[in-house]
């Protein structure tokens, strides 16, 4: 009998020293998936900003323009986020694409927030594209360019290059709000 009571006795104290190890060990969360916005969503994200310069980029795992040239805006973000200017990429991916966008942002580690654009019917992307800016097929990638006062002053439909993106960004942060960085398309 005092063998068992020992041998218990052995594994309450291992079992405790286990919990232990456990409750210290470091705990990791999976990151979050990027909130789900939709056109009222992105209103409010552009009034989010308000008071900053703005660039939201449109992005999409499948599109190859976007995966090259979202390193260089992730730079860019850290580059001119001490001097005013606020980033902020939209994932246009369907639902069936989350784990691609997963690994994309896991492997990126962006320094600027991301949302991801409420998928829809045609229509309803359509609806959206228009609300932010009639002209806008939803082409990938997007860049919309927002003044300190939240007004669109211009936008880039397709990849461009760090001195393009450079030379507006300069525009846009010097911009006192009365034009500010040509439409570009």
């Amino acid at each position: 009998m005092r063998i068992l009571i020992g041998v218990a006795a052995l594994l309450l104290g291992a079992a405790a020293v286990v919990a232990v190890s456990v409750a210290r060990a470091p705990q990791t969360q999976a990151p979050r998936d990027p909130q789900i916005i939709d056109v009222q969503g992105y209103q409010k994200l552009v009034q989010q900003y308000r008071g900053k310069p703005l660039l939201i980029n449109f992005w999409a795992t499948w599109c190859e323009p976007c995966r090259d040239e979202y390193p260089m805006l992730n730079e860019l973000a850290k580059e001119y986020a001490p001097k005013g200017l606020r980033v902020v990429g939209v994932d246009s991916d369907q639902e069936g694409d989350l784990i691609l966008m997963r690994r994309f942002i896991a492997r990126y580690k962006p320094v600027f927030p991301n949302y991801r654009k409420k998928p829809g019917k045609p229509e309803e992307e359509a609806e959206f594209n228009q609300a932010v800016l009639p002209e806008w097929r939803g082409q990938l990638p997007a860049t919309f360019l927002y003044d300190k006062e939240g007004r669109l002053i211009g936008h880039f439909f397709g990849a461009r290059d760090r001195e393009t993106y450079e030379a507006v960004i300069r525009k846009l942060l010097g911009s006192d709000g009365s034009g500010g960085a040509p439409a570009a398309k």
